[in-house]
């Protein structure tokens, strides 16, 4: 499982951030232009390189890079059920946003709702909601807890997740770093009070290793900017730890 590391919160450069070594740094030429479409070619470049690894584990600045981890699954012709922990829900459209932020919104992306931008530009097929696991999403906003409650997406706790049996084939595994409880993982634009302990998730994340069908790990890091970031750096590396133990059969 080799390291990419892909620097970037929304669109811009985030300087600081530390990922464990060796690791590949993603910083390709983006254009001009709105966040979506620079986002759209920074995510065809790690699609790109996903697609040319083995079981990569990836290190970026915010959750919508999984739509390239994704797209460069599916170019490989690993159509893999998604496991998104994530102390929120990310499933805002235009329609439930109120603070419009993109980040925000990557989860409903991903299942072909609401704004396409950046899934049309890295040549994504959208997922059916019956391959996506939320796992640990205690802070949903009004408007997108109703949206997750009508989905078809399967909501879980993190306790949940060990006794679950998967659906066949291979896991794309995602983790909003925020779900972990914040005592434990600061430095987070939006900390949750509550969530797993880190060796909670520790565990968590082993188990998912030992089932040898992870083809793919994707971070959404802390900031580097805020107080206690050296500290989420280290739990972050105990859970890259964590999840490497294990195999994937793709």
């Amino acid at each position: 499982m080799g390291v990419i590391a892909v620097p970037y919160f929304i669109g811009a450069a985030m300087p600081g951030l530390v990922t464990p070594q060796p690791c590949l740094e993603l910083s390709p030429p983006l254009p001009e232009g709105s966040p979506q479409q620079r986002m759209a070619v920074l995510y065809r470049y790690l699609a790109d390189r996903v697609a040319a690894e083995t079981r990569p584990v990836v290190f970026a600045g915010d959750c919508l890079a999984a739509i390239g981890v994704l797209a460069g699954l599916q170019r490989a012709g690993i159509d893999p059920t998604l496991i998104w922990f994530d102390a929120h829900g990310d499933f805002h459209t235009w329609q439930t946003t109120r603070s419009g932020f993109l980040g925000g919104m990557p989860l409903a992306m991903i299942v072909g709702r609401g704004e396409q931008t950046i899934v049309e530009g890295v040549g994504l097929a959208p997922l059916d909601e019956r391959r996506v696991i939320l796992v640990g999403a205690r802070d949903l906003d009004p408007g997108e807890d109703e949206a997750v409650a009508a989905s078809a997406l399967t909501v879980l706790s993190t306790v949940d997740v060990n006794r679950r049996a998967w659906p066949p084939g291979a896991l794309h595994v995602h983790v909003d770093l925020d779900v972990v409880d914040p005592r434990e993982m600061p430095a987070h634009n939006y900390p949750a009070p509550g969530g797993p302990s880190l060796r909670d998730m520790q565990a968590v994340l082993a188990h998912l290793a030992a089932t040898s069908r992870v083809a793919a790990v994707s971070f959404s890091t802390w900031n580097p900017a805020l107080p206690g970031a050296d500290r989420a750096a280290a739990a972050a590396a105990s859970l890259a730890a964590a999840i490497r133990g294990g195999g994937s059969d793709g």
